[in-house]
């Protein structure tokens, strides 16, 4: 085979005609992902997230949804200055720009108080240590109620003069008062121990002068 008729096959209008449609199906195929993920990840559209907190929930929600955002309730809290079903918080927060279908997290408020059981505080702690438990949960703590007992140990909580047992549900809007022991004692509380009094033997009269000589 001849160098001139070798190369003329490679340059023939088939084997070119085909290099040709493949090159064309590259740039199409790399036109079409570059367009088709500026689409999937909305390339140069942005939203400003608005504010929506203090707004009720339903408005709230109607208002990102029609920017194309979605909206997620992920917990309730609780704040009695403002109405119950309003939005307490945000995320991401007022003024970010994001895409269009990012999601926008959300806290509404509670239309109750949040209840709270009691920790086991009453006989098993001192009045420091039930003080810091209590309000380290929400629970507002009055000056305590002084009862007969060791000093500073805890023997009961009660809640609107009435007590409460462990493990009982109270609003963290109750105040609660802790009975705490004064460190004294009545009278009820001391156990008194008669003197053994030692009986001379042969009894009889011996004893009255025993006694009489004791005192």
């Amino acid at each position: 085979m001849k160098t001139r008729e070798f190369f003329g096959k490679f340059c023939s209008k088939f084997l070119v005609g085909n290099l040709i449609a493949m090159i064309l199906v590259i740039i199409v195929l790399a036109v079409g992902v570059n367009y088709g993920l500026d689409w999937y990840t909305h390339h140069g559209e942005e939203i400003k997230v608005p504010n929506i907190e203090g707004m009720e929930i339903s408005k709230a929600r109607a208002m990102l949804e029609e920017k194309g955002l979605i909206v997620v309730v992920t917990d309730s809290g609780y704040n009695k200055r403002l109405p119950a079903d309003c939005v307490l918080a945000q995320n991401p927060d007022a003024g970010l720009m994001v895409k269009t279908g990012h999601t926008i997290y959300i806290i509404v408020n509670s239309a109750s108080s949040p209840t709270v059981a009691i920790p086991d505080v009453v006989d098993n702690c001192s009045y420091r240590e039930a003080e810091a438990k209590l309000v380290s949960l929400g629970f507002k703590v009055l000056p305590p109620q002084y009862v007969t007992g060791e000093k500073d140990w805890v023997y009961g909580v009660s809640c609107n003069g009435r007590k409460v047992s462990v493990g009982e549900r109270i609003s963290i809007e109750q105040p609660l008062t802790l009975l705490v022991g004064s460190g004294q004692y009545g009278m009820d509380d001391v156990s008194v121990v008669e003197p053994e009094v030692e009986m001379p033997e042969g009894g009889g009269d011996d004893v009255d002068e025993f006694v009489e000589v004791k005192e």
